[in-house]
């Protein structure tokens, strides 16, 4: 019941957190990578000792690429993302990184993706996340359709999404401020990681919701901010422990894991943390602050 209890106090610290990760992504922004503004990104090998990264870029301003990115990845390798390439730029850059023959260096990947490729990528992904969202809002009326006592089942549906949209922003502005700082871009598994962010921390959610509808049916005397709070007091050691469970998998994969996918990892665990965070402290509170407010409003 603590929970409940102290509903201002978690209700607040979202709101905070959520006011302030939309700071950061408005203030320094969500690089795109070339999977959304196009680009082509090289990945090599260096037989033996692998050069400097500084030496690396000394090597590709010689070049008329302009900006690029240089990401190591394992003990010998290089990514390396630039705008699109063609083939002439293509091999010129692969000598390049050699600086001059000192290094022997071996291409295991190039892959380069035209501007049109990206803006497609980017209306697919924006429609993805809006299609989960109104199907999370559809289901969720749909199966709380029997709970009208005293909050309609639609007003579920709302709360999870809010609490949903909780949970993407909070990873996404601490990716902004992360962007800044490494360099680090908007990718494919960016998206990705939302998307099972959102899968995961709504099922948290209607597990907590469930428990809520199974006791308001057995029709004891209790008000219906005692009947959440005991519901949530009973769901919160699995709810934790199944995202434990998962973060326990993700940790080790962001540490030892190729370069590729730290990112994903890492995006994917701060999401699931602040997605049981919002299941037990934040929607819980929400659905118990909607219902006095019903309440004083029909008095």
């Amino acid at each position: 019941m603590f929970i409940i209890k102290y509903k201002k106090i978690f209700l607040s610290l979202s709101i905070i957190l959520i006011i302030v990760s939309v700071v950061f992504t408005f203030t320094y922004g969500l690089k795109p990578g070339i999977d959304f503004k196009g680009g082509a990104l090289l990945e090599v090998s260096y037989t033996g000792v692998r050069p400097d990264a500084s030496l690396l870029e000394a090597g590709i301003k010689t070049l008329d690429i302009n900006q690029s990115l240089i990401q190591p990845t394992g003990d010998s390798g290089y990514i390396i993302k630039t705008r699109d390439l063609n083939e002439t730029e293509h091999e010129a850059l692969v000598k390049a990184l050699s600086l001059d023959g000192k290094y022997t260096v071996t291409e295991k990947s190039f892959t380069s993706i035209g501007p049109s490729v990206g803006s497609e990528l980017t209306r697919k992904a924006i429609v993805s996340i809006s299609m989960v969202i109104l199907a999370i809002i559809i289901f969720i009326t749909y199966a709380f359709r029997q709970v009208s006592r005293p909050v309609a089942s639609w007003k579920y549906g709302v709360i999870t999404i809010v609490t949903l949209l909780h949970d993407i922003i909070i990873p996404t502005g601490i990716f902004a401020l992360l962007s800044y700082y490494s360099g680090a871009e908007v990718d494919t598994l960016f998206v990705l990681a939302l998307l099972t962010i959102l899968g995961l921390s709504v099922h948290d959610k209607i597990v907590v919701f469930d428990r809520i509808r199974e006791n308001l049916r057995t029709g004891d005397k209790r008000s219906f901010a005692e009947t959440v709070g005991i519901s949530t007091s009973q769901t919160i050691v699995r709810s934790i422990n199944i995202t434990l469970t998962i973060i326990f998998v993700l940790v080790p994969l962001y540490l030892f894991g190729p370069e590729t996918t730290k990112n994903f990892a890492l995006i994917l665990t701060i999401g699931l943390f602040f997605g049981i965070y919002s299941s037990l402290f934040f929607a819980s509170p929400l659905l118990v602050f909607v219902e006095e407010w019903q309440a004083r409003g029909k008095k």
